[in-house]
């Protein structure tokens, strides 16, 4: 994950490989677990309704098919 826009707010650090990792810097791959780690605390701790699996994976396919539709009318031919 690129955060060029962003650059001036990550101190320097040691850059990490594109290979081993999606971030530029350890304080950026800390800084995204940590943030992750609490969405996923919240949403365990929420009491809103579950979203069964099958519709989960529903509203997803239905949205890559969506982008798709969008890609393809406008691509240049």
């Amino acid at each position: 994950m690129k955060m060029d826009a962003c650059a001036s707010l990550w101190p320097m650090s040691v850059l990490l490989s594109p290979i081993v990792s999606q971030f530029d810097t350890e304080e950026q791959e800390a800084s995204h677990d940590q943030w992750f780690r609490a969405k996923v605390e919240e949403a365990m701790r929420s009491e809103k309704p579950r979203l069964p699996h099958d519709a989960a994976m529903a509203k997803v396919q239905a949205m890559i098919e969506e982008c798709r539709k969008v890609r393809a009318n406008n691509s240049v031919v």
